[in-house]
């Protein structure tokens, strides 16, 4: 048994018994957001109890084997045995799967963050594209996409877009998205048919909860503006927008999406703590990448992780050389292909560094 997943299991029994306390059921707040972490963990307790369950059943068939002396009794208990000993096998596979995802395993929510890159207008049409992709995934998955910010061009395009997605395994299937996007194509605009490349940055942060980052009131700044929209043109003429600056680290978030600036800060806050969040986790990877490189799990921004060739109909990720021609099924949001080979190249990436 691996003891990452024993700590896990002994969280999720733990929390079950927070659920038993009255004071707890009383406060909805804290009630939900335990639920929420144990809806994160419920994965692996079901994989260790069954695994505790049949270490138990395996050790009473092994000793049924060994005293049975009646020949068609020790045959049928052995039969017994070596179904059970399959068993074994395929959940052991299991729970390795789970011990090298980490913790993206039991994280259900995340921050995305879209931005258009060199390019000029190309670009904000790319990550429009990208954007929508990635929505309508999540509509196939079920997962709730909640719109936090959204910078449009005249064209059509994006300027930047920050969405929360929540959902299982959300986090675990998008980890891997973080980081320069490129697409070859002849934009609608060209007219001698020329390919060009344009590019756009995605980061994915772990959207972080009230109890992995507390910020002190004291180390906020918060600047308020009025709102603008495409062009320079007033969205409205209160000032909604806010700008949220966390001093100790200098890591600032704007937010004017919505008319309400009390919705706006819970907004910028929700940001902040998950760039904060990212930006700890990033040093620690930093730290580990010393001693092994995680090629897909590095998450760089600047890195070129993938390429979209239309006039191929080819998406190739750079990280582990996978390709596939059909990225006119991918860019509607047919993903899993992607995805599994994603999570299966890191899958190797870590046994190798265990």
């Amino acid at each position: 048994m691996f003891p990452s997943l024993e700590q896990k299991f002994e969280r999720h029994e733990k929390l079950q018994q927070l659920l038993m306390d009255p004071e707890i059921t009383a406060n909805i707040d804290r009630m939900l957001e335990i639920q929420k972490e144990m809806g994160g963990l419920a994965k692996i307790a079901t994989a260790v109890r069954a695994y505790r369950e049949l270490e138990g059943d395996i050790d009473a068939a092994q000793m049924m084997v060994d005293e049975e002396t009646d020949a068609a009794s020790k045959e049928y208990a052995q039969e017994e045995l070596n179904e059970l000993a399959a068993r074994m096998e395929k959940l052991k596979t299991e729970l390795e799967d789970l011990a090298t995802a980490g913790d993206s395993i039991t994280r259900g929510s995340l921050i995305m963050e879209i931005r258009a890159g060199t390019g000029g207008d190309e670009a904000a049409l790319f990550a429009r594209n990208l954007y929508d992709m990635y929505m309508r995934y999540c509509e196939t998955k079920k997962w709730k996409a909640e719109l936090i910010e959204f910078s449009p061009t005249e064209l059509g395009g994006i300027k930047e877009v920050v969405v929360s997605i929540s959902g299982e395994g959300a986090f675990q299937e998008l980890q891997f998205e973080s980081g320069g996007h490129r697409v070859q194509r002849v934009p609608e605009t060209e007219t001698q048919g020329r390919i060009h490349t344009s590019a756009a940055t995605v980061a994915v942060l772990p959207e972080a909860t009230d109890v992995e980052i507390v910020i002190n009131p004291e180390d906020l700044q918060i600047d308020t503006m009025r709102a603008g929209g495409p062009g320079g043109q007033k969205v409205n003429k209160t000032e909604s927008a806010v700008r949220m600056t966390h001093l100790p680290t200098g890591i600032a978030v704007k937010i004017q999406d919505e008319k309400s600036q009390h919705k706006n800060r819970a907004k910028a806050l929700k940001v902040l703590k998950s760039r904060i969040l990212e930006s700890q986790q990033r040093q620690v990877a930093a730290e580990r990448a010393e001693a092994r490189r995680t090629l897909v799990g590095s998450g760089d921004r600047s890195q070129r992780i993938r390429t979209y060739n239309f006039p191929q109909n080819r998406v190739t990720d750079h990280r582990c050389g996978l390709t596939i021609h059909k990225l006119d099924r991918i860019v509607v949001g047919e993903m899993d292909e992607l995805f599994e080979g994603l999570i299966e190249f890191d899958r190797q990436e870590r046994l190798k560094g265990n």
